[in-house]
């Protein structure tokens, strides 16, 4: 019989391909990630991986199919069998960006915590497509995302659209530059001849949908400024470094802004929301912290 342990750890092997981090991971010693990888070959009678350099045998290539099949079904049906039992003890992890799990999940968390204290909080912060992948393995029970597309195996509710604003000093001078000529003055708030526009990286959802909108803007030659959260584009723009392209339900008027909002009409609206497993069942936790989510949708701050 082959021992559940003992293939999240040849899982957890083949995907890390190192021993020593598989054992910081799974906070086990080195010699027990050896120990468990030679009982699963003793118990399959066949050699799993090729130690120098590292690769699975085809045997081992093999197994972890069926081993990764077979985990990710286990936690699965762990997450629905807890909501049956409509569990009262135990773990509800949630996957959100740090910017919506600020603006929308405090609130909701501070009364899940009067109301359920025997469950805690486990908070992934992640980008939606990371938060989306988490949601699939059942690592997560519930996912806050922007933009998602709905696809098997996860289903997506939507909870607001979400627009977009400019954050930053100098967009409209640069604007019209760019409709007066390239020999237009620059204003004091538009630093150097070529505007700078900060944007989240490219391996994100959003950044697809900003990339097809920026000509609308109008603007001249302009420098991209990537970073990796929405927070830092806040904290970025203000400081004076660009312009942040960023949804309007993140200009929360809690945050005190200094920079100029402009909203952005022209840019395509898209869909905030969570996501959870197709056939997936929703305990009566995640149904009342959802509710609680849903009454902190603010409506879109729009400042100039």
């Amino acid at each position: 019989m082959l021992d559940l342990h003992w293939l999240n750890t040849f899982v957890t092997l083949a995907r890390l391909e190192h021993f020593g981090k598989t054992a910081a991971e799974l906070h086990m010693t080195q010699p027990n990630v050896s120990l468990h990888l030679k009982q699963l070959e003793q118990t399959t009678r066949v050699k799993l991986i090729e130690r120098n350099p590292f690769r699975l045998t085809q045997a081992g290539e093999r197994l972890l199919r069926s081993a990764q099949h077979t985990l990710q079904e286990l936690q699965v049906c762990q997450a629905d069998l807890n909501a049956i039992n409509d569990l009262c003890q135990g773990t509800l992890s949630i996957a959100a960006s740090d910017i919506i799990s600020r603006l929308l999940l405090i609130k909701p968390f501070q009364s899940f915590k009067r109301e359920f204290p025997g469950i805690d909080l486990s908070l992934f912060n992640t980008t939606s497509t990371q938060a989306a992948a988490l949601v699939k393995s059942a690592k997560a029970d519930l996912g806050f995302v922007i933009a998602q597309k709905e696809s098997q195996p996860l289903h997506f509710t939507e909870l607001r659209q979400v627009q977009w604003c400019a954050l930053g000093n100098g967009l409209a001078d640069w604007q019209a530059r760019a409709a007066a000529g390239a020999n237009t003055p620059p204003s004091p708030h538009t630093q150097g001849d070529e505007p700078t526009l900060i944007l989240l990286g490219h391996d994100t959802r959003t950044r697809d949908l900003i990339d097809l909108a920026l000509p609308s803007l109008k603007l001249p030659p302009y420098r991209v400024m990537e970073v990796g959260s929405v927070d830092a584009q806040i904290d970025w723009a203000e400081a004076g470094f660009g312009v942040a392209i960023v949804p309007a339900f993140s200009l929360h008027p809690k945050l005190n802004l200094t920079s100029t909002i402009t909203p952005l009409p022209d840019f395509p609206t898209t869909s905030l929301g969570y996501i959870v497993r197709q056939n997936q069942v929703l305990s009566r936790a995640i149904k009342q912290l959802l509710h609680w989510v849903s009454e902190e949708i603010p409506s879109s701050p729009h400042r100039t």
